[in-house]
């Protein structure tokens, strides 16, 4: 039991600190990398944070790089449900390209499977290999992605 409490009180306080201002970096030094728990809070912070602020200033803020939505190796994408971009957390230059094409490394079209998930699914669960932004290298990748109006915003973790 003590254990559990222990185990509690770090989540709350990692919690805390990635909250915080400035708090990434804090919390970045705990952990190499992000969790599927950590995923999914920043998605749905992420979707209300564009459903508070409007499109423009929640992809504006997502894309940026200095992005309360960048955590590590975390990053929120938003694709449109016809496979564009709208915002992007680890590479702006993706912002405006229709990448329903888009495949993986094994030749998976992963963005068109992404839309139509989005299509039939509020929320769900997506692997593909894509290059970790911190290791630089491709690696097996878990997306969590929540729909929202006519776009799919996305969070996702490296195995």
């Amino acid at each position: 039991m003590k254990r559990n409490f222990k185990k509690q009180l770090t989540m709350i306080a990692l919690a805390a600190a990635v909250s915080a201002p400035g708090g990434a970096a804090l919390a970045a030094s705990s952990s190499e990398h992000a969790t599927a728990a950590q995923a999914v809070a920043m998605v749905e912070k992420g979707v209300a944070y564009i459903k508070a602020h409007g499109t423009e200033q929640g992809y504006a803020e997502i894309t940026s790089k200095t992005s309360k939505f960048r955590w590590h190796d975390l990053y929120l994408v938003v694709y449109g449900l016809d496979g564009k971009v709208w915002a992007h957390g680890a590479n702006p230059k993706m912002v405006g390209r229709d990448l329903i094409d888009l495949r993986d490394i094994d030749g998976k079209p992963f963005v068109k499977e992404r839309v139509t998930l989005a299509q039939t699914h509020k929320t769900f669960w997506q692997d593909y290999k894509f290059t970790n932004p911190v290791t630089r290298t491709v690696q097996p990748k878990r997306m969590y992605c929540e729909r929202l109006d006519q776009t799919v915003v996305c969070g996702g973790i490296y195995k």
